[in-house]
């Protein structure tokens, strides 16, 4: 059963009849009151989206910090993975995005009955699946994780237990090589990270030799190989800002350096290039389908809204928990 419907309610005919003289910022945050609503940000979405947003993080915390508010209304300003994490936690709350069709590549890589044949394939093994997924794929493993509690979360599991590692075969590498456990990988990839350039990530390290490289492991090996930091946007926001260097390379979505720049306005961040030779190619395709226009709509029009069936929901809801009671503690976090 599909957890929603790739349904934008007529947004492009809605966008056409839009004032181009709104003020947007004022009326987004007139909608917030109106409608007790909570804005979630993804530090890979535009700046603009950014600044209006009540929290800016990564799409685990976000949900949390939205489950945590008296908001009626999430608006979740990311994918559509993220929006069902927000309703699987958040049941009885409202969610909407702001356009259905941002969508993940790390998702559409592993469609859900592909994933469940592949279980049965392999009865043996326990799944960890990374959050970058649909609810139908979550109702059918075993834990979640993150890129920042994924290792922390496998050296809980016995060393005899096989196990299943799912979408992302990037991850899942680094964190087996790391770890040392032999994972059985699916065959998945963020279109986005796979676009950095080992070439021309050398050429740019030549050029500031005292610049540190930061990278979040959905990149290939070969790029994680250049890096100093490997880490979640979290941690290699952590990074940038602690890190002594006045330049950093970032191998990830561009968009987090906004939040550098705000914080560590003397330093230089440098985008990790593409083939090209520039990093403008690492954009996520999909998280630049939201725009301050598609927010304002979404609020106003309350649409398009996340569903996820109950049945889905209930399920998915466990493999979050156990991931939530796995992961380190405040005391114990790396």
């Amino acid at each position: 059963m599909s957890t929603l419907v790739l349904d934008n309610n007529n947004l492009e005919g809605r966008l056409e009849k839009l004032d181009p003289t709104l003020d947007l910022v004022a009326e987004i945050n007139r909608l917030k009151k109106e409608k007790n609503a909570v804005v979630l940000a993804h530090y890979y979405q535009e700046a603009a989206i950014q600044e209006i947003a009540d929290f800016v993080g990564d799409s685990l915390d976000l949900s949390r910090k939205a489950a945590a508010t008296d908001a009626d209304v999430i608006v979740f300003c990311g994918v559509r993975f993220m929006a069902e994490v927000a309703k699987i936690l958040s049941p009885e709350k409202t969610v909407i995005l702001p356009d259905m069709e941002a969508g993940c590549s790390l998702e559409d890589s592993c469609p859900p009955e592909d994933f469940a044949k592949f279980r049965r394939q392999h009865p043996d093994h326990i799944s960890l699946t990374y959050i970058n997924c649909s609810a139908a794929v979550k109702a059918e493993t075993d834990i979640i994780v993150t890129s920042s509690n994924a290792e922390y979360i496998i050296s809980q599991i016995p060393e005899d237990q096989p196990i299943l590692f799912a979408p992302d075969k990037h991850l899942g590498g680094y964190i087996a090589r790391k770890t040392g456990r032999d994972m059985l990988l699916w065959d998945g990839s963020c279109i986005v990270h796979e676009q950095f350039s080992e070439r021309e990530l050398i050429k740019l390290k030549a050029q500031h030799p005292d610049a540190p490289v930061a990278a979040h492991p959905e990149c290939p090996a070969h790029i994680l190989d250049h890096a100093d930091l490997v880490g979640s946007t979290s941690k290699i926001l952590e990074f940038a800002l602690n890190d002594p260097a006045e330049k950093i390379i970032i191998a990830t979505e561009p968009h987090i350096m906004h939040q550098m720049q705000k914080a560590a306005p003397h330093k230089t961040f440098i985008g990790a290039p593409g083939a090209d030779g520039n990093c403008g190619c690492n954009n996520c395709p999909f998280m630049e389908l939201n725009n301050m226009e598609k927010l304002y709509l979404c609020m106003r029009d309350m649409t398009p809204q996340i569903e996820v069936p109950e049945d889905i929901r209930t399920r998915a809801l466990r493999p979050l928990e156990k991931m939530l009671e796995m992961s380190p503690t405040p005391a114990n976090k790396n």
